[in-house]
């Protein structure tokens, strides 16, 4: 301070103590203003960053909303892509092009027209010169036939309806009927040949029929509306209504075989399992129900379907009941009680959780694409240790995919603190690091695999047919369903003919006797209907090599 500012100063120090004191109180003031500035800047970042995280996220919504309902549905990548750009995360390094394995490509049909099955009917067109073609231009002579060119077109002729006629004969005694026999009091003693139980009894549809129906909805989707107009076509009138009750008959026949094959899939030590909605019509709208799957090991090779109206954790729970064994799911929170129970142990998908950092590609694309060769490496190693047996499947898993899914491990826990929380990035992070103990467990055994594909597969018929028949009536119209994609699931497992293994069984389950009923299991009647075919196949050539000796 200077001479002149200090002659400024009062002598009293009560003056000079009471400027000190409002010195001080301006200070504080300005410190308090200042702080309370550096607070809302504070808060005005915050809430920046914040906007930036929901602009991001709703951005990344966009995109993946776009790209399912206008862009490709298959999740490829090449991680030497970032290279262009030089979008480099520092401490990342990307594996080298010709690093990794490469998974074997499956092999592709050759193109041009193939060669029309052997099974099919033939029907010879003869095409001939007429008597003036045949004449030779030349000399006028008629010419010889010296050869012949065939070629194959296929045909498709509408399918034919057929009304069978049951002609029970009726037989009764005449010489009873007449009184002239002793024995009795004149009755006839009437009596009428039986017919076999029908699938519906005093019903319309024969099991042929009801197979077509039950194929051309639930495996053709083919909504029940436009079934009645390709019947109308030849003259065939069915109402809606009708073809409704004939699937809920069908349901009703083939239920005994259903239920057989829940209890066989519930013998399993593995199981896959998954819902999706099923929109159920209800006073004017529609709400939405929830079919289950569940698809047993190879030991019980069905797949069986199971409806709730809702899709609370008590409808798995029910199903499942006292099961122990490993369940591959994905991360819903209903399981929650079943993997309490320790018996249970839970075996996450990492299709799930690739799919989340595929889609965060665009808000951070290093990372993810980082992420996205490291989940192809341990893809690999299952292509390559497929159709091997079970140790070798394993020792691939633990001296290949353990390294990598702890490189993984270690990068994500890295990696976390470096990106926004609210981020997509973070998200599919977080998801893989919360499902990580059940990500991993699946390399402890060779039965289970590395992802739940088979159970999304299994779900997709449904998926596909909803677009196309919409909503079912009711509840017990949507567990009718159930029932008998079951068997339409279980049979295309074992790549049978799902109409011809449904005609067999509404033909022969009504009146069966509970002991042959696994005789219908579509795994046990596939190994029949071979059985007999090459029964069959060897009668053929024994009459042809009698036929060739005489």
């Amino acid at each position: 301070m200077d001479d002149a500012a200090l002659l400024q100063l009062p002598d009293d120090p009560i003056l000079l103590k009471r400027l000190i004191i409002e010195r001080d109180e301006i200070i504080a003031n300005c410190n308090q203003t200042i702080a309370q500035r550096n607070s809302a800047v504070a808060q005005r970042d915050e809430s920046i960053q914040l906007l930036s995280q929901d602009n991001q996220l709703l951005r990344h919504r966009l995109s993946a909303l776009l790209r399912s309902s206008y862009g490709p549905r298959a999740e490829r990548f090449d991680p030497r892509q970032l290279l262009l750009f030089g979008l480099l995360v520092p401490r990342i390094e990307f594996p080298a092009a010709g690093s990794t394995q490469k998974s074997k490509s499956p092999n592709r049909s050759k193109h041009g027209r193939q060669k029309l099955p052997d099974h099919l009917p033939r029907l010879p067109i003869d095409h001939d010169l007429n008597e003036s073609e045949k004449a030779c231009p030349c000399c006028g002579e008629q010419r010889q036939r010296i050869g012949q060119e065939k070629s194959e077109q296929l045909e498709h002729l509408p399918c034919n309806f057929v009304v069978l006629e049951h002609i029970r004969h009726k037989y009764a005694c005449e010489h009873c009927n007449s009184g002239r026999c002793q024995k009795c009091d004149g009755n006839a003693h009437i009596d009428l040949a039986a017919k076999p139980q029908q699938p519906i009894e005093k019903g319309l549809a024969g099991p042929g029929l009801l197979a077509y129906v039950v194929t051309s909805k639930l495996t053709d989707h083919l909504p029940l509306h436009r079934l009645e107009q390709i019947f109308a076509r030849q003259q065939v009138h069915i109402s809606r209504s009708t073809l409704c009750g004939w699937m809920a008959a069908a349901a009703r026949v083939v239920e005994p075989l259903y239920k057989l094959m829940c209890d066989r899939v519930r013998q399993s030590d593995v199981l896959h399992t998954d819902d999706t909605i099923v929109p159920i019509q209800h006073e004017g709208h529609c709400r939405q129900g929830r079919l289950w799957t569940y698809v047993g090991d190879e030991h019980h090779p069905y797949i069986v379907y199971d409806f709730t109206p809702t899709r609370s954790g008590q409808g798995p729970l029910a199903w499942l009941g006292a099961w122990k064994g490993f369940l591959q799911a994905d991360a819903y929170a209903g399981y929650d009680k079943l993997y309490a129970r320790g018996d249970v142990i839970e075996v996450a998908c990492w299709a799930h959780a690739r799919r989340k950092f595929f889609d965060a590609q665009e808000s951070d694309p290093a990372r993810s694409l980082w992420m996205l060769e490291m989940i192809r490496r341990l893809y690999a190693v299952e292509s390559e240790a497929a159709g091997r047996d079970a140790p070798t499947h394993l020792l691939l898993r633990q001296s290949q995919s353990a390294p990598i899914l702890e490189k993984i491990r270690l990068w994500l826990i890295e990696q976390q603190a470096q990106v926004l929380p609210r981020s997509p990035i973070a998200q599919a992070m977080g998801y893989a690091l919360n499902q990580w103990p059940a990500l991993v467990v699946y390399t402890s055994d060779a039965r289970l695999s590395i992802d739940n594909n088979v159970a999304e597969r299994a779900l997709r018929r449904v998926a596909v047919g909803r677009k196309n028949w919409l909503f079912s009536g009711h509840d017990e119209s949507a567990q009718n369903h159930a029932i008998l994609w079951s068997l339409i699931a279980s049979a295309q497992r074992h790549e049978i003919d799902v109409q011809l293994h449904l005609r067999s069984v509404l033909a022969h389950l009504p009146g069966l006797p509970p002991e042959e009923l696994p005789n219908y299991l579509p795994d046990a009647w596939k190994r029949d209907l071979m059985a007999e075919q090459q029964a069959e196949a060897r009668a053929h050539h024994a009459r042809l090599a009698g036929a060739i000796i005489r």
